[in-house]
């Protein structure tokens, strides 16, 4: 980025949220140049509503033909930005429990080079999340334990937070049709953005809370969601530590993994030979299977050390040598 301020534009997928959106459209302040409202094939026709009562010359709606989800509508929204010149691309729901207000705080780590992506995070002020139910914050952390290991974002916090901003030109690198479109979007937006090594930071937010009605139940979906995490999980150390790049920890995890299993194996089949037969097992089967056991343990514990420290550190939109654009037809901002 240069110095004048980037070229921002907003995108809220609407679902069931006609009674809110206006105010949310209405507290987005004149930092933002394009509002991008996509109605994803709401039963409430959020879109038709939006064009027929808002005033706002920012404001563009789009409508999917059939129910994306919240990844879907929100990729949808990434195109038509991207095809209009945004520079950064700031996503929020239309439910008002995202304060449009914090806007500036998501694009000033981007826009001063020092990140690619900035997400919220509930979980900085403690005081503030005692009005968030109790089954949320188990759900949370569990959610956000997972996420750090199938993205590699071990400094981040609060995966299914969907308040987001984004550098123009890692969007335009994102594989966009594999994202996956319903609930799992936030947590596989972070593990594209790390096979890309882009350079991702938290951003302090209040959780509100004021009776709106969530669609994710965060308990119920730890089982799918774990399935999911393995895949990614998978996919990342393969993309990582083998095919892009070979490092000490691309032999310390395999070295590390069969010899936990072996002493596993080895050590519980001798002891159940022993309970069988009432016979106690020798110290050279018990410590063959005790030192494999901590060696594999410790080679795990290094690859982890190793991984945690690989977190992307420079921007990949500085890397691209991003600059300016020319104007192009984006509407005056409102005074």
């Amino acid at each position: 980025m240069n110095d004048r301020a980037p070229r921002v534009a907003v995108v809220i997928p609407c679902f069931r949220v006609r009674d809110r959106i206006l105010g949310v459209i209405d507290a987005i302040g004149p930092e933002v140049a394009r509002i991008f409202v996509v109605d994803d094939a709401c039963p409430d026709d959020s879109g038709a509503f939006v064009e027929a009562t808002c005033r706002d010359p920012r404001v563009v709606v789009l409508r999917s033909e059939a129910n994306l989800g919240v990844g879907g509508a929100v990729m949808s929204g990434y195109r038509a930005a991207l095809d209009q010149g945004a520079e950064v691309i700031v996503k929020i729901d239309g439910d008002g429990q995202m304060d449009p207000r914090l806007i500036g705080s998501f694009v000033q780590p981007i826009a001063a080079g020092e990140a690619d992506y900035t997400k919220g995070n509930r979980f900085y002020d403690l005081e503030g999340l005692r009005g968030m139910p109790a089954s949320r914050l188990i759900g949370n952390a569990a959610l956000s334990f997972m996420t750090k290991l199938s993205s590699g974002y071990w400094d981040l916090f609060d995966p299914t937070n969907g308040y987001t901003a984004l550098h123009a030109e890692v969007a335009k690198r994102l594989p966009m049709a594999k994202i996956s479109q319903r609930y799992f979007f936030e947590s596989d937006m972070l593990f594209r953005l790390n096979t890309l090594r882009a350079v991702v930071v938290d951003v302090p937010m209040e959780a509100r809370y004021a009776g709106e009605t969530s669609q994710l139940r965060v308990v119920g979906v730890i089982g799918e969601f774990w399935v999911k995490h393995f895949r990614n999980f998978a996919k990342r150390l393969f993309y990582n530590y083998y095919l892009r790049d070979m490092s000490i920890a691309s032999i310390e995890l395999p070295i590390g993994l069969a010899m936990l299993a072996f002493g596993l194996v080895f050590g519980a089949r001798h002891w159940i030979e022993s309970w069988r037969n009432g016979a106690l097992s020798s110290a050279g089967t018990v410590m063959l299977s005790a030192i494999t056991i901590i060696v594999g343990i410790q080679l795990l514990l290094a690859f982890l050390a190793y991984d945690i420290a690989s977190i992307p550190r420079r921007p990949l939109h500085r890397r691209l040598g991003a600059g300016s654009h020319d104007e192009d037809g984006w509407p005056s901002r409102p005074g």
